[in-house]
């Protein structure tokens, strides 16, 4: 099952538990404002989830009006249609509303959503008709999709008034209102009452942070190994050039040791190789012979070039 559906699922089977007469009627008004038809003919919603065609038609009975189910197949599989057509019940359907079905353009009315359960009854109906969610390992997205621009002028209203920072834009000609943050989605799930799904957001966020922190670790101790093989690589081209020019044997017996301590130990970091001497040395002490090192042998390079030149 994938992310959407479970949060559908969870949402539905919220739906099918509202207790309040007036909780129900705002779970019915929110099926009714994004079906794909609500006028004075009555109401069709259409969907390629079973359940939610299945929560329209007991939200409504409850609520006292009479809807069908049929079933339709088409190319891109079966889609489930719920209408409301019988006259006798689109008259009960705009009794219930205070509709005409004539209206130019449907708005959220506030008074059929009363209480705070009342808006999450409508907002999760809301998703069950025309919403979506991606998957949070991909990243952090709900969006409801509607062809009612005042309709979703109110519904963006309507979720900035509780928080839920949400964006208004059209993607081929229809309305989109979307949340996008991780903590905004997680919340606007559970608030609906997609609660498992709302965890499932939590652990994904911190299954990325661990991850995130493990690959700042390991980017920098790459890093740091690239950094430790480089300065190794320089030490050592120092100290052959000096073995190749006999001048090794003449230095001083604590530079001829670090020499011989790099050279048993090439891929040591100089922290590791401290421990390699008896006694061990500190990292500062045995940075300032390397680096020692180096200066002489570019000092006798600088030296052989100004002679050849002459």
């Amino acid at each position: 099952m994938s992310f959407a559906s479970q949060a559908r699922e969870e949402i539905a089977q919220r739906s099918l538990q509202l207790q309040k007469d007036c909780c129900v009627r705002a779970a019915a008004y929110g099926i009714a404002c994004f079906a794909k038809y609500f006028d004075a003919k009555g109401l069709v919603l259409q969907t390629e989830q079973e359940l939610t065609a299945r929560v329209a038609e007991q939200l409504f009975a409850r609520c006292g009006v009479q809807g069908t189910i049929t079933e339709k197949s088409r190319p891109s599989g079966v889609v489930y249609e719920f209408g409301i057509r019988e006259p006798e019940q689109v008259v009960r359907l705009h009794e219930l509303f205070g509709t005409t079905g004539s209206e130019t353009s449907l708005q959220i009315d506030p008074k059929l959503i009363r209480c705070q359960t009342c808006v999450s009854a409508y907002i999760g109906a809301a998703f069950l008709c025309s919403g979506t969610v991606t998957d949070p390992q991909k990243e952090y997205n709900l969006e409801f999709l509607t062809s009612r621009t005042n309709l979703a002028k109110d519904f963006e209203a309507l979720l900035a008034e509780h928080e839920f920072a949400p964006h208004r834009t059209r993607r081929n000609g229809v309305n989109l209102v979307y949340v996008k943050s991780c903590a905004n989605v997680e919340r606007i799930l559970a608030f609906m009452g997609a609660a498992q799904a709302a965890q499932q957001i939590g652990a994904q966020k911190a299954m990325k942070q661990v991850r995130n922190q493990i690959n700042r670790h390991t980017n920098c101790d790459t890093a740091n190994l690239g950094k430790t093989a480089r300065a190794n690589a320089q030490t050592l081209k120092a100290i052959r050039f000096l073995q190749e020019q006999k001048a090794l044997e003449t230095l001083p017996e604590v530079l001829q040791e670090a020499a011989a301590k790099r050279m048993e130990n090439p891929d040591l970091s100089l922290a590791a190789l401290c421990a390699c001497f008896d006694p061990p040395v500190s990292k500062s002490g045995l940075s300032h012979r390397m680096k020692k090192l180096e200066a002489l042998a570019q000092s006798m390079r600088e030296r052989m070039e100004q002679e050849g030149q002459h």
